[in-house]
């Protein structure tokens, strides 16, 4: 059985910190889009690159490809095609956004819980030493956690890391 790749959109696909620069990221494209709950302006903006989807797809031979993020099924729509992916999996958070007593990220323990024991890699970019620590000590299986800069997302070094990990 492959290892699971969970990936988030808003920081590793989506650089939403650079959109507080005067240009795009060099091969990124800005989209508007609608997600439930967004109601107000022109859309919510995202900053997409059409390599990412080629580049995920190629890892696709060693991995099982999820949506861990907070646009869970919506990533399917607004998200994937954009980048050229097929529909994939996700894990629907059971609650988002509450607060850890003991300063992990919220995603964390959902994140173990839906790999049950089997490898993972996960791209976010709220992951932190305590993260890699709890994952550690709580999950059986190999795993890796990558940070990705919010200003930059996902970058060749990061692919690479993916590959040879798997």
């Amino acid at each position: 059985m492959k290892p699971l790749l969970l990936i988030d959109i808003d920081g590793p696909l989506n650089p939403y910190a650079a959109l507080a620069g005067r240009t795009l990221p060099e091969g990124y494209e800005l989209h508007r889009m609608r997600p439930t709950g967004w109601k107000t302006g022109a859309g919510l903006p995202v900053l997409l690159s059409p390599g990412h989807g080629g580049e995920l797809l190629a890892l696709a031979g060693r991995y099982e490809l999820v949506w861990a993020t907070t646009w869970k099924d919506e990533a399917n729509e607004w998200v994937g095609p954009r980048i050229g992916l097929p529909p994939l999996p996700y894990i629907d958070w059971p609650a988002m956004h509450a607060v850890t007593a003991d300063g992990t990220y919220w995603k964390t323990r959902h994140v173990v819980d839906y790999a049950d024991g089997r490898p993972f890699a996960w791209v976010d970019d709220e992951i932190t030493a305590l993260d890699t620590a709890w994952v550690a000590a709580h999950h059986p299986g190999r795993a890796l956690l990558r940070r990705v800069d919010p200003w930059v997302g996902l970058v060749r070094a990061d692919f690479e890391a993916l590959a040879d990990w798997a």
